[in-house]
């Protein structure tokens, strides 16, 4: 009787470390994200699910091209998925298609063919960014709900960067920022 005792005792031991360790990870760590629209294609489609990393923007800044989950300032209970464009402080510039960041006097290029495959950012603006504000858009420009609507996200609105794509699975990718 005490070995079957200890047993169920190890058994619901091994179970709630299990459960405890899986709740730290999901709340700490890692969380996962369904993509819903077309504001992202052709990087990410709807219906893929995503791995969101939520650690790595406490020991490091947000980085320019890096696609993020974040709150929406207007309501924080939804969540989108864009990618950052424009840095704090910058400057960013759409004139002729073509998106231009500037730090101070430094000009940043942005070469967006790495992943708009073509398609076209229309229209023209410039923006001025505060000291913790960044600036995203979604990589379909034409089919995006992004800072060119409503404004700067607030960096405490950023829940953490896209790691990994998990489903379909003849799909599966690691993600990290493109260099410019």
């Amino acid at each position: 009787m005490k070995k079957v005792l200890w047993s169920l005792f190890e058994m619901f031991e091994t179970v709630a470390v299990a459960v405890v360790a899986v709740v730290l990870v999901r709340a700490f760590v890692v969380q996962p994200f369904v993509v819903s629209g077309a504001s992202m294609e052709p990087t990410f489609f709807n219906g893929n699910y995503l791995l969101v990393d939520e650690l790595t923007y406490t020991f490091r800044n947000p980085q320019r091209g890096e696609v993020i989950v974040f709150r929406y300032p207007a309501d924080p209970k939804s969540f989108y998925i864009k990618r950052i464009i424009g840095l704090p402080g910058e400057r960013i510039v759409l004139e002729g298609g073509h998106l231009t960041a500037y730090n101070g006097e430094k000009k940043v290029d942005l070469n967006e063919e790495l992943y708009l495959n073509g398609r076209f950012t229309q229209g023209s603006f410039e923006v001025t960014l505060g000291e913790s504000e960044y600036f995203v858009m979604g990589d379909n420009r034409n089919f995006s709900f992004d800072s060119r609507s409503w404004g700067p996200l607030p960096k405490d609105d950023i829940i953490g960067v896209v790691r990994i794509r998990l489903w379909p699975v003849n799909e599966v990718q690691a993600f990290s920022a493109p260099t410019y």
